[in-house]
């Protein structure tokens, strides 16, 4: 069995990923009935951070404690990395000592080289390319909301960021219809959008994408590391913010979705985020029981392999 890795939401089958999903609510179950598990007792989790972060990292360091686990925080300051040690170089060792590795950093590149070298299964917590980790707990707390995502609609309103990216996969591995509204510059990978095909309408009118979809989400108008284009974003924007009158033209019972931190009255007002359709503060705290059931998955599937 070849080693496994969790770079984007392709990497595992369809079949895989639903059942991912059924398992990180049936961990997420034995946790909040004080359900011991913890299998995976003297394992550790390398967390390379180049890009911070709150959600990701108290997740995947308390998943890992649930596990049995234990968790290592590395930043550029902490490494060679910083330094300018090669990543193939960083890999070897890291995977030497560790079970898995995560990595939250800029270049997708970065990660597909350091899973190339590696022993270890990797798992991308998020590049400029994709946050398919983010998309986990997006499918799990909508099927606990509303039940299954397959043929749903669903609106991406705003950048097309990573996450817009991570939401094209996911309407192409869990069967549902995605419609995006960008600005003009802003668009989604066309490369991309070409592959998802007739899984993804794509328009620049926000009005248009929301009209009766199941799920609506977005994201900050500047992500880090454009922090300095932030008033040109701000005017490009505006029109995609996410008002309680756009929710209105999705179906009566959508929930809305924000990966956080949000910026009330910029992408969504606070009437949307802290109103009865958000499920936010859900999609968040999934965020631990569907990487929970990732590091499962992979270090049973590793340790299968061994």
């Amino acid at each position: 069995m070849p080693l496994r890795h969790f770079l984007t939401l392709l990497d595992f089958s369809k079949t895989e990923l639903v059942a991912l999903m059924r398992r990180a609510s049936e961990l997420k179950k034995m946790q909040h009935e004080k359900i011991d598990h913890a299998i995976f007792k003297n394992h550790v989790l390398a967390m390379i951070f180049e890009k911070s972060s709150t959600r990701t990292r108290v997740a995947f360091e308390s998943a890992m404690t649930h596990l049995g686990g234990h968790a290592l925080f590395l930043s550029p300051r902490d490494t060679q990395l910083g330094r300018g040690e090669p990543i193939e170089d960083t890999a070897r060792v890291l995977s030497s000592m560790a079970d898995i590795i995560m990595i939250r950093t800029f270049s997708h590149d970065m990660v597909e080289r350091f899973a190339k070298c590696s022993r270890v299964p990797v798992i991308n917590a998020l590049t400029d390319s994709t946050h398919p980790c983010q998309l986990l707990a997006d499918v799990q707390t909508y099927q606990e909301h509303r039940g299954s995502i397959q043929g749903k609609r669903v609106a991406w309103i705003g950048d097309g960021n990573n996450m817009c990216h991570a939401y094209i996969h996911a309407a192409m591995q869990f069967d549902f219809h995605l419609n995006i509204a960008a600005p003009e510059g802003y668009e989604p990978d066309a490369d991309l959008l070409a592959k998802a095909g007739s899984y993804v309408s794509f328009t620049h009118d926000p009005a248009e994408a929301m009209r009766q979809v199941d799920l609506v989400s977005t994201d900050v108008w500047a992500s880090m590391g454009q922090e300095e284009e932030q008033a040109k974003r701000e005017l490009s924007f505006a029109p995609y913010q996410v008002t309680g009158e756009l929710m209105r033209l999705a179906n009566p019972d959508a929930v809305f979705m924000h990966c956080l931190p949000a910026h009330r009255g910029e992408e969504v007002s606070g009437e949307v985020i802290d109103g009865p359709q958000s499920v936010v503060w859900d999609q968040a705290e999934n965020r631990l029981h569907s990487q929970k059931a990732l590091l499962e998955f992979l270090l049973t599937q590793h340790k299968i392999k061994d």
